[in-house]
């Protein structure tokens, strides 16, 4: 699964990355947990590349509860575009989740040790998201997301047996096109390269959403 990450880059960096026609102001987070507010890439109505945030966890458009997000900050690439809570926004919906590292705790002596994952040699990772529009009662409008996952590579296969989708740039235009054919989709949901990615373990601050400083992304000291 995916459940924590970071994001600490500047604005210049993600517009770079992205090709985005404005800056965006990015405050650096270094312990993103479900159902608080993600940044995410999508394609605006005129098909140009907007940075905006979502709500991790996403609310299916007909679900009366939505407490349901916070049980679906994950979607299995798998199975993403038959579930109900996922197909429409798997056919429609689909976005890019930037990341400067995940984390992912593994099974150590009996206990979990958290581990970092982040670019071999540094820089953004994007991560593949659907979102989805949810309508209250009321009638406002929420705006949540998931990320998918897929079997882990080598290197994550002693950490954890699920690790999130990471898209190479080349695919982003494929990914995010609404009008992408379904089995080319299902092509890019593959494990990341192992050596395009580093794992280091970190503390145990990470544990706690509440903490949210550069301590969590520090390697631990042997």
């Amino acid at each position: 699964m995916c459940g924590r990450f970071a994001l600490v880059a500047t604005g210049e960096e993600v517009a770079a990355h992205y090709q985005l026609a404005e800056v965006p102001f990015i405050a650096p987070r270094f312990n993103i947990a479900p159902t608080q507010p993600v940044a995410a890439v999508r394609l605006d109505n005129a098909g140009a590349r907007q940075l905006t945030h979502f709500q991790w966890g996403l609310i299916p458009s007909w679900s009366k509860d939505p407490s349901l997000g916070s049980k679906m900050i994950n979607a299995r690439a798998e199975t993403a575009a038959d579930k109900p809570a996922f197909r429409a926004a798997f056919k429609r919906r689909r976005c890019l989740i930037p990341t400067s590292g995940f984390y992912e705790w593994q099974a150590t002596d009996g206990r979990k040790q958290p581990m970092h994952i982040r670019a071999a040699g540094g820089g953004l990772l994007s991560l593949a998201g659907l979102w989805e529009v949810w309508h209250a009662p009321d009638g406002g409008e929420l705006e949540t997301c998931t990320i998918l996952t897929t079997t882990p590579n080598t290197l994550m296969e002693p950490i954890h047996n699920r690790m999130p989708v990471i898209l190479d740039p080349a695919d982003y235009d494929m990914w995010l096109d609404p009008g992408t054919a379904l089995d080319q989709l299902n092509h890019l949901l593959r494990p990341f390269a192992p050596e395009m990615l580093a794992a280091y373990p970190v503390s145990t601050a990470v544990n706690r959403p509440q903490n949210d400083t550069a301590d969590c992304i520090a390697p631990l000291a042997e």
